[in-house]
């Protein structure tokens, strides 16, 4: 056991309403494009939504599709292209050393609603209940579809921590990995939420839930006008592995995870807390041994409420007001809100600064709010920031549950 492990990631795989790839992801983020469009979804009809469109048959067939979730094809997806792109000669990889490790906000709901909507067709007959309910429904499913599709035997836990989960599973996988419990980590998160009407229904009787004309400025984090949250679906995953493994193998090595942070707020079931989530960040810098001043872009995790924007902000002011360097963006403002998947995302859509040396933007941020001014934001046009090494990822959730991510430009 070895505490001491440096932890690397070595394959991506993605799925993100602008893209279904790290390079069409980042051109849609530099480019300024968004991913949301006008959605049908049932009883309330016409919503905003972050929609992916990807070869749900490459790693699946139709059979698996139809017994199977959306969060399971997500994950499937986005964690057979990941091991593509790693360069790992799978068919001889010992499979019971491998682990798959995926947050994710809430699963479930979509199948359950399916299902009863189906049997009230029938008078509400169950026997009309379909057989495949369960093992769609149970906490474990997406991670669980992965092991499945890839003949993986190792461990695999689906993290339910709200929309901190695509941060969750990163971290998760760095522990395993230290503890040498596994040899190869595929982490990340997914959400399936457009395909469940609760969740739109819930922001909508929270007054929570973005309306825009325009779809693709209806996400509008610390915009005056912002009005609330666009629901996304996607999927954010890596191959994580030990330093020494990856270099033994000479894989192409993509960033260094080097910090990380979890707490909780202990306050309410909605309300962040500005406090917790500085404390997280600074947890995070402390363990990575970093000050402030050395994070070179911080992904925010703002979500375009008015509560939740300000305390964010209140929060990065309190770690990051002496660092004149620090950008500051959002990746929600292309693509909504992916819920379990968001974290992954907006990390893996900043981790290509340390090739590019650029800070997307936070794209339809025309009117700031005077409540989250701060003075490093990227505001629509993305930022050339020269030398990129250190990024720092938050991702926080609902019941105050809040992670930290920082990863580095690797250097041997």
């Amino acid at each position: 056991m070895s505490f001491s492990d440096r932890i690397v990631i070595t394959g991506i795989g993605l799925t993100a309403p602008n893209g279904n790839s790290l390079a069409e992801f980042r051109q849609s983020l530099l480019e300024g494009r968004s991913g949301v469009v006008d959605y049908e979804t049932r009883y309330m009809g016409p919503v905003l939504a972050g929609v992916c469109s990807f070869d749900e048959l490459r790693y699946q067939k139709k059979k698996d599709v139809r017994r199977g979730t959306r969060a399971g094809s997500i994950a499937v997806y986005c964690a057979n292209e990941a091991v593509k792109d790693s360069g790992l000669d799978w068919p001889n990889v010992a499979r019971d050393r491998v682990g798959v490790y995926l947050g994710i906000t809430e699963h479930g709901n979509v199948e359950t609603e399916n299902e009863i909507f189906e049997i009230s067709k029938f008078g509400y007959d169950t026997k009309v209940w379909s057989h495949h309910h369960n093992p769609r429904t149970v906490a474990n499913n997406p991670a669980g579809e992965v092991t499945l599709n890839m003949g993986i035997t190792g461990p695999h836990l689906t993290i339910g921590a709200a929309c901190a989960a695509g941060n969750a599973g990163f971290i998760q996988a760095a522990q395993m990995l230290r503890l040498h419990e596994v040899d190869l980590a595929i982490a990340g998160g997914v959400s399936e939420s457009i395909h469940t009407f609760g969740i739109f229904a819930s922001f909508a009787a929270q007054g929570a839930l973005a309306s825009h004309k325009d779809p693709t400025k209806a996400c509008r984090p610390f915009d005056k006008a912002r009005n609330g949250i666009v629901v996304a679906e996607g999927g954010g995953i890596c191959t994580v592995e030990r330093l020494t493994d990856a270099k033994a193998r000479g894989a192409k090595i993509y960033a260094e995870i080097i910090g990380y942070a979890m707490n909780s707020d202990a306050r309410d079931f909605v309300l962040p807390d500005a406090n917790r989530q500085a404390e997280c960040m600074r947890l995070a810098m402390k363990r990575a041994e970093l000050r402030p001043d050395q994070i070179d872009i911080v992904s925010s995790h703002a979500t375009a409420t008015e509560q939740g924007d300000i305390e964010e902000v209140s929060a990065l002011r309190k770690v990051f007001e002496q660092s004149p360097r620090t950008a500051i963006n959002n990746t929600k403002s292309f693509i909504g809100h992916a819920m379990g998947a968001a974290g992954a995302l907006e990390l893996l859509g900043n981790l290509p600064s340390f090739d590019d040396g650029m800070a997307h933007a936070t794209i339809n941020l025309d009117m700031l709010d005077e409540r989250c001014a701060l003075p490093n934001l990227v505001v629509n046009q993305p930022r050339e920031m020269g030398r990129v090494d250190c990024i720092l990822n938050n991702s926080f959730g609902m019941l105050g549950i809040n992670s930290v991510l920082i990863i580095r430009r690797f250097e041997s």
